[in-house]
């Protein structure tokens, strides 16, 4: 059983990173699926020796959060819907003009996103949904900071070359 001190960690840990990691496996297994794997890696956050995980407690956290939700990917192998991903995305209702757009908008992107290589599409996803530094994205995918930088730098690129071809095409 955990102390009260663990349990305050743990809730604080909770409060930071619970929404960054159901962005996060959302995107990995879709909204359906994220709460229960953000549940479990909470739980194993519980079952940790807190001196050895604090000091890299975003990477810990992500790094598990990434594994349970691959591992219920493969267990389910269903895909992640646009809708999904969209409602948890969106923070604030908008009125039903923009809330199209922004729809739109969101498809796009992760029309483009599915394109990329995987570990370049899971860089993008922990620094943007996830809000982690290069050395915790790094932790999490097991490469080094600079093949961090590298993969970020490309994957960027080819979406703002796709965005820019989707924009010139007839409508």
């Amino acid at each position: 059983m955990p102390s009260e001190t663990t349990s305050h960690w743990v809730l604080l840990a909770l409060r930071r990173y619970e929404q960054p990691l159901l962005r996060y496996a959302s995107a990995i297994v879709g909204s359906a699926g994220a709460t229960d794997v953000v549940q479990d890696t909470f739980m194993r956050l519980c079952k940790q020796d807190r001196a050895a995980v604090e000091p890299k407690l975003a990477a810990w956290l992500f790094t598990v959060c990434r594994n349970r939700a691959l591992e219920v990917r493969r267990e389910k192998t269903r895909l992640q819907s646009v809708a999904e991903v969209d409602d948890v995305m969106q923070s604030e209702t908008p009125g039903p003009g923009e809330a199209l757009e922004r729809k739109e908008a969101m498809r796009r992107v992760l029309d483009a996103l599915d394109t990329l290589p995987e570990r370049q599409r899971e860089a993008v996803l922990l620094k943007f949904s996830g809000d982690l530094s290069y050395q915790e994205i790094a932790e999490v995918l097991g490469t080094s900071v600079s093949n961090v930088g590298f993969m970020l730098h490309a994957a960027l690129r080819a979406l703002r070359e796709q965005m820019d071809k989707a924009d010139r095409r007839p409508k």
